[in-house]
């Protein structure tokens, strides 16, 4: 089985990814883990089975500073994704990954969705930061990801959904909501 959760920064992707790992006995491997990881290594010194969510380093300084390194260089993306490709081709896995959704046709495929308010409201009370700050940084941060994955694969991150089997818009769901919403979804295309 492979899972595929995408979905902008704070969408929930993350929260996801470990529940529905956890309730099929699968490993969650979370994309933005090994992105950032590749800050100072080369993903062969990597382990990528080990992963963990993101715990407020995205919006720090040193983040901003590797996004634009990113905004020039899309190696790093290119050899994440790369990567990402080679464990859904050969695990079971729960993968929490921004692109992979688009750009794979393997597994069960979700977006989640939610504004930008929202999501700066998630992330500022998880990681205890302010909020207005944090809805600057993840504009700013959507805004160039979206740059940076149509200029390596020709796609709009968060428009283009037509591959998905679900989108689930989280604004006003909890956790708990949008967790029963793709059990459901998967029970019923796996049936």
């Amino acid at each position: 089985m492979i899972i595929i959760v995408s979905g902008f920064a704070g969408s929930g992707k993350s929260t996801l990814a470990k529940k529905l790992a956890k309730k099929h006995g699968l490993k969650a491997v979370h994309a933005s883990d090994i992105l950032r990881k590749l800050k100072g290594k080369e993903i062969q010194e990597i382990d990528a089975g080990n992963t963990s969510a993101s715990s407020g380093w995205w919006e720090s300084k040193e983040a901003e500073e590797y996004l634009k390194k990113r905004l020039e260089d899309g190696s790093m993306d290119l050899a994440l994704d790369k990567k990402l490709e080679e464990i859904i081709e050969k695990d079971a896995v729960v993968l929490d990954s921004k692109t992979m959704g688009n750009l794979s046709n393997k597994g069960f495929r979700i977006w989640l969705d939610a504004s930008a308010e929202k999501r700066a409201e998630r992330i500022a009370e998880r990681d205890k930061l302010n909020e207005k700050e944090v809805l600057r940084k993840i504009t700013e941060r959507d805004e160039a990801d979206k740059k940076i994955y149509k200029k390596l694969y020709k796609f709009n991150l968060g428009e283009d959904l037509e591959g998905f089997d679900l989108v689930i818009h989280s604004d006003k769901l909890t956790a708990e909501d949008v967790f029963e919403k793709a059990v459901k979804a998967i029970e019923e295309k796996t049936k």
